[in-house]
């Protein structure tokens, strides 16, 4: 009997994601001058408000301020009217000194001994239904509000968009596990005042089916464009009238998305969220590395589908233990065990390990805080920090490592494939 799966994203202007997007902007500007630095960062938003909080050791100085508002600009919130603007609200920075109680398990003489900066698990996940071997649902969820922010920027098409949105995708998969059809798709998207509630919904209603839908299909690839058919049930703005959005709306705070960042509810999560955590910070850097790693075997043609667990002790440098499930899709006479065994050889899980093989020291965090850290394109780009004193740098940056296709032809070998 066929099922029903569904995943949801939410936009860069979603409060949540604004407290995301500037905490990992300091874990930039941070690790551009000094990439060292050890820091967890906390960012709380609402109405006009902004409040900073953590934990730092590095040897920079930033203009906090300055970066939580040159983010809130950058995502769209320019605007008195939207309660909240990067130019007016106020920053409050309560952040201080990372505790040596917790910097003395981390720190070690030698680099490769580095220990892990917390306990914990994490998951990886990759599946072949999709070209980036990220569950389809969530795929869709987060591609439909790129093109909604799209939209909003070239305020040509739809000219009422606010920068608060959100997006739910359902999928009906056959017993096989292959999807079907797309059976709803839900969106809530913050707008500007209308005259009457009536006109409002009846337009958004329509440009949304008329204009975002058929851009979002113009992108995905040609064998997933027959699942959005005529008999999709649309949601749009289900509650109404939208007008109040973003930290005026809604509190957020960092680290409250992590199923939007991750998988959209396939695979496992660990619990831990990544935005404002420097990569000794294994909440992080093993979600990166268990990701590559799960990329890396299904791509290898190992199997269909796999989650991979990787877990720690805090200061203690050697993981716990690796665990993967190929939910029986490996198609070579192989235990999970066995297989485990192997990836434990082919990937050097140490945290130093993992931060010198995906180059997670590189000011590369504010790309990965709205529309999810996986899935995404590997890609070199350029930036340029500035520092109070008038110090500019400017890098050439390599974004999302983890999803690099660079240990296939290792696995291949290892596996005998």
């Amino acid at each position: 009997m066929s099922y029903l799966f569904t995943s949801e994203s939410v936009s860069e202007g979603h409060p949540d994601k604004i407290a995301d997007q500037i905490s990992d902007a300091l874990i930039d500007h941070f690790l551009a001058f000094d990439p060292e630095s050890k820091v967890a960062c906390e960012t709380l938003v609402t109405t006009g408000q902004v409040v900073l909080a953590g934990e730092v050791k590095s040897n920079t100085y930033l203009d906090v301020q300055k970066i939580a508002r040159d983010t809130i600009n950058k995502i769209g919130y320019t605007k008195g009217e939207y309660m909240f603007d990067g130019n007016s609200c106020g920053v409050i920075s309560a952040i201080h000194e990372q505790s040596e109680d917790i910097n003395r398990g981390v720190d070690r003489a030698s680099k490769e001994e580095q220990g892990a900066g917390d306990q914990g698990m994490m998951f990886g996940y990759a599946t072949n239904e999709t070209n980036n071997y990220m569950p389809l649902a969530l795929d869709i969820s987060h591609l439909i509000l790129k093109e909604l922010a799209a939209l909003r920027r070239e305020n040509k098409d739809i000219t009422y968009l606010r920068p608060d949105s959100k997006s739910q995708v359902t999928i009906e998969y056959s017993d096989d596990n292959t999807p079907q059809r797309i059976d709803a798709i839900v969106i809530s998207t913050q707008h500007d005042a209308f005259d009457t509630d009536d006109a409002m919904l009846a337009k958004i209603r329509k440009d949304i089916v008329e204009i975002l839908i058929p851009r979002v299909v113009a992108k995905v690839p040609e064998h997933i464009k027959p699942l959005f058919t005529d008999d999709i049930k649309y949601h749009i703005n289900p509650t109404g009238k939208f007008v109040i959005g973003g930290p005026h709306g809604d509190t957020g705070l960092t680290g409250r998305k992590i199923i939007v960042d991750t998988y959209g509810g396939k695979g496992a999560h660990g619990g831990g969220a990544f935005s404002g955590k420097d990569p000794s910070k294994v909440d992080r850097s093993a979600a990166y590395a268990t990701r590559h790693i799960a990329k890396n075997l299904v791509a290898a043609g190992l199997c269909d589908e796999v989650l991979v667990q990787v877990s720690y002790a805090i200061g203690v440098v050697e993981p716990m233990g690796i665990f993967i499930d190929t939910y029986g899709t490996c198609p070579f006479n192989l235990t999970d065990g066995e297989i485990a065994q192997k990836v434990s050889e082919i990937f050097d899980m140490r945290p130093a390990a993992i931060e010198e093989r995906l180059k997670l020291r590189q000011p590369m965090y504010s790309e990965t805080a709205a529309y999810g850290h996986m899935g995404r394109h590997n890609e070199i780009i350029t930036k340029t920090f500035d520092q109070p004193n008038g110090e500019s740098k400017t890098l050439e940056v390599e974004l999302f490592t983890w999803e690099k296709l660079d240990y296939v032809d290792k696995v291949k070998e290892a596996f005998g494939l």
